[in-house]
């Protein structure tokens, strides 16, 4: 793919090097410093004159420092004659924040999405984002993949679906969950919750039939884990027989790591939109997938001007 050039920031390595070993296209070079007082400094170390260029960097834990890294690098991108530049962000940071939901308080999504497009970035590939409607947000082409294929399969492949519920730990993940158990032909089961501080969850109730069923909980992103072991616990109280956790972005901040062992999940399975921290690595229950692999067709396509619809299915 001649005219192509791929480059990564320091977020996420591991899913970089997929990527560019799915494209047969060596990762561009790129040296990043910090200053004393803290001030990131970029420089593309190639000559990217009149290439189309991708550059892949999650904007995740630290998200401050990854976001204004990314940032730098469009912008050196674009002052160096790059004829597109396309930000392939699998986890797209301050997503949460997509509205206003009290007085007085900012939309950072859309906040991100102006600083993205006014450094330079001509098209964003990304992976599930929290919500659909941040696409709305930017005056310029956005994919939002979804991880569904690759979860899927792997569901498919380990589970009987006569045997599994598809269950939504909140009522803003019904559209999903219920997706999911059409392509399985599988039951769904919603967890009633009732929030009562950010971060803090307490799961009431679950609508459907769980009893003796393989529990699949499926959620957009983990964060302090605190809603799904909330909901794995009423789940097994129910007379679910297993639960199991399935999630695009493990975020896994604070105690999440800690909670999911001592919880009644079996395992969490994850992509690796985000990588793990070391002791969500040790852990035994959380595994991961790679979604590598769907990116990198999202690039050739995006690259040779085909169609990317098949990979939102």
């Amino acid at each position: 793919m001649e005219g192509l050039s791929i480059f990564a920031g320091g977020s996420n390595p591991v899913i970089a090097e997929k990527i560019s070993d799915y494209l047969s296209k060596p990762l561009g070079k790129i040296k990043a410093n910090t200053f004393s007082d803290g001030e990131i400094q970029v420089e593309i170390q190639e000559n990217v004159r009149k290439q189309e260029v991708f550059v892949v960097q999650s904007t995740c834990n630290p998200v401050n420092r990854n976001l204004m890294e990314l940032l730098l690098l469009i912008d050196a991108f674009r002052r160096s004659s790059a004829s597109r530049i396309n930000a392939v962000i699998p986890y797209y940071g301050y997503a949460r924040q997509d509205k206003k939901v009290e007085p007085r308080v900012p939309i950072s999504a859309k906040l991100v999405a102006d600083l993205l497009t006014n450094a330079g970035v001509n098209r964003v590939i990304t992976l599930d984002l929290h919500a659909g409607q941040i696409q709305g947000f930017f005056d310029i082409p956005v994919d939002n993949l979804y991880a569904a294929p690759v979860i899927i399969e792997n569901l498919r492949t380990k589970f009987t679906t006569e045997d599994i519920v598809v269950v939504s730990p909140d009522a803003g993940g019904v559209e999903r969950a219920r997706a999911f158990a059409k392509r399985l032909h599988a039951g769904l089961a919603i967890v009633d919750k009732r929030r009562s501080s950010p971060n803090q969850a307490k799961a009431m109730a679950i609508i459907g039939d769980v009893k003796d069923k393989v529990a699949i909980v499926l959620d957009d992103m983990v964060d302090t884990a605190g809603t799904l072991t909330e909901a794995a616990s009423v789940l097994q109280d129910k007379g679910a027989k297993e639960v199991h956790a399935y999630c695009t972005h493990p975020v896994l901040s604070g105690p999440a790591v800690d909670r999911i062992e001592n919880s009644a999940l079996s395992t969490l399975v994850a992509t690796d939109t985000i990588p793990l921290s070391r002791k969500a690595e040790q852990s035994e229950k959380i595994q991961t997938l790679s979604v590598s692999k769907l990116i990198g067709e999202a690039i050739i396509r995006s690259y040779r001007g085909d169609s990317v619809n098949s990979l939102f299915i």
